[in-house]
């Protein structure tokens, strides 16, 4: 038996994901911190540019996650691929095999896309290589953000935990 084999074995009795939250390089400022506050009941009146990442952990229907929250100045961009390994499940990023959650955050506010016009500029339904959706929330709301959550993991959960 391979360390790999190993390892997956351990991450599968233990139910842990890894996931990732990353924006498009065009859209800074989108949220990504306050709906990862928000998520984990935490305060959102001052909440900062990220520099560097923040992790969470959080647990979430019986599984324990890992949320990495990487900053999206110019300057870091060259350093995201660092976090891609070992990633069970990403907010935005296509990466290959990994489940796909597109918040089209800031619904409370007037003017924002709705989830259908995001998803036609977007090109969502061109996406053959990964199982997708996404949800029209608010950070600042709280507004979906749990039925966002129950889709990522119950979709991981899906794809690489095998019934005890």
């Amino acid at each position: 038996m391979g360390l790999l084999t190993i390892l997956k074995k351990m991450k599968i009795k233990e139910k842990e994901m890894r996931l990732l939250m990353l924006y498009p390089l065009w859209l800074d400022n989108a949220g990504k911190t306050t709906t990862l506050k928000r998520f984990n009941g935490e305060e959102i009146d001052t909440i900062s540019p990220t520099l560097g990442f923040n992790i969470k952990t959080l647990e979430h229907i019986g599984y324990t996650l890992n949320v990495w929250d990487v900053g999206g100045q110019k300057s870091l961009r060259s350093y995201w691929r660092n976090y891609y390994e070992c990633t069970d499940g990403l907010v935005w990023v296509r990466l290959s095999g990994a489940s796909l959650l597109v918040l089209a955050n800031k619904q409370d506010l007037p003017g924002a896309l709705s989830a259908e016009e995001i998803k036609e500029v977007l090109e969502l339904d061109r996406i053959k290589t990964h199982h997708w959706h996404i949800v029209r929330c608010s950070a600042v709301t709280g507004e979906n953000l749990l039925e966002a959550m129950n889709w990522l993991v119950g979709d991981i959960a899906a794809r690489i935990f095998t019934l005890d």
